[in-house]
């Protein structure tokens, strides 16, 4: 491809992702759906501005979106607050874990109801539980948006669901270190524990000496630029050992990163430092990417009433695995069905699973439609229900 070629599609996939991202953001949608509409729109799907998957930028363009993705992870890492999350404990953990396995299980039985299972271990079997992988994230950025306008973000539902989301998209990270390890034929089960194993212990290692060194250099020269540079060396660093060394994706490589600094004193300026680059560049390529790298040619009855379904069996099992387990643990109807409705919203962990998916052979492109699909429904459905049920709290408290 032709050097200056590249830089005029460069500048109509920012120009546009950005364009779109600010109106979806003006129609209360997140901007991660605008910058996604932006691909789909300048890609083979509509106006074939750029040619999509088979023009000869697309190399270019997946090499800025892998840096994308990992600084997304990294971020999400940094993000997290380690307090907020021991706060809640086992009641976190056990929500996590069943909002995790439900969608696992029902978007597995899903794609093989569709397409079938194939036998144990054979690639139709793999693609059927990768289905159900993607469904397990879950993106809190709209739920915390919203029970911050309503006031309840510090209320103990709003601290559930929000711990609840932080430990899910942890196990959700890690199931799919599990299932690309399993994808290789010649992988076997003991290997992938194995190498998981390792890999945990290599990042508690690292983590420890890492976290210290930081630590001082943080004292020292606190708000200095040099922080989130070194900061950044070492998220590229975790996601190259991640996967070269253990086998493991490199998203979980850069996301440990992010924990290892996440409590630190200058976490916050290392975040919004990696956040500029993120937003400017790396974030609108890698979802406008998503959106080039979708195909509608292949869209059939059969998919699109797969897509119809795919959504419905991602938002009730969240809500059921969620909502029943709150139940169980006391929690009235209505606080259990927030959490459950809380956990239910999809955005970038979602699409950075199926992008994984895709650049390891697990995933159709024609199914992004699916996810891209879920994201939009699950993030105008999710506020808009959480809504109306604490307007239904206020009735009740008026009522009696």
């Amino acid at each position: 491809m032709d050097r200056i070629a590249f830089f005029r599609d460069l500048a109509i996939i920012i120009v546009s992702a950005k364009l779109c991202g600010l109106i979806a953001q003006k129609l209360k949608a997140p901007q991660v759906v605008g910058e996604i509409i932006a691909g789909l729109l300048i890609g083979p799907s509509c106006f074939k501005i750029l040619g999509g998957a088979d023009y000869a930028g697309a190399d270019y363009l997946s090499l800025l979106s892998e840096i994308g993705v990992v600084m997304l992870m990294f971020s999400a890492g940094l993000g997290t607050n380690m307090k907020d999350l021991l706060k809640t404990g086992w009641k976190s953990l056990l929500i996590a874990c069943v909002g995790v396995f439900v969608p696992l299980i029902g978007g597995t039985l899903l794609f093989g109801s569709f397409y079938g299972f194939g036998e144990f271990g054979s690639e139709k079997f793999f693609r059927a539980v990768f289905i159900g992988t993607i469904m397990t994230a879950t993106s809190v950025g709209i739920t915390v948006q919203t029970l911050k306008e309503l006031g309840h973000l510090k209320e103990k539902t709003g601290t559930l669901i929000m711990s609840s989301a932080i430990i899910d998209d942890v196990i959700g990270i890690i199931v799919l270190t599990f299932v690309i390890g399993f994808k290789n034929p010649d992988s076997k089960p003991t290997d992938v524990l194995i190498s998981t194993g390792l890999f945990i212990l290599f990042a508690f290692g690292v983590g420890f000496i890492m976290y210290y060194i930081f630590k001082i250099i943080d004292k020292k020269y606190e708000h200095h630029q040099r922080i989130p540079i070194l900061s950044l060396a070492l998220c590229m660093f975790m996601a190259f050992s991640a996967e070269e060394f253990f086998g493991i994706a490199d998203i979980t490589g850069a996301y440990v990163a992010g924990l290892i600094l996440c409590s630190l004193k200058d976490s916050d300026y290392i975040a919004r430092k990696v956040d500029i680059n993120s937003y400017m560049i790396f974030g609108p390529v890698f979802f406008a990417s998503i959106g080039l790298k979708t195909e509608f040619s292949g869209f059939d009855t059969e998919l699109a009433i797969f897509s119809v379904c795919f959504v419905l069996v991602a938002l009730l099992t969240k809500v059921i695995g969620c909502g029943l387990v709150a139940k169980a643990m006391k929690y009235n109807f209505n606080d259990s069905l927030k959490i459950g409705v809380g956990m239910m919203t999809r955005g970038e962990v979602a699409l950075i699973v199926a992008q994984k998916g895709l650049s390891v052979g697990m995933l159709d492109a024609k199914y992004f439609a699916c996810v891209i699909l879920l994201i939009i429904v699950s993030s105008v459905a999710t506020p808009l229900i959480l809504k109306s049920l604490y307007k239904s709290d206020r009735k009740i408290y008026t009522n009696d």
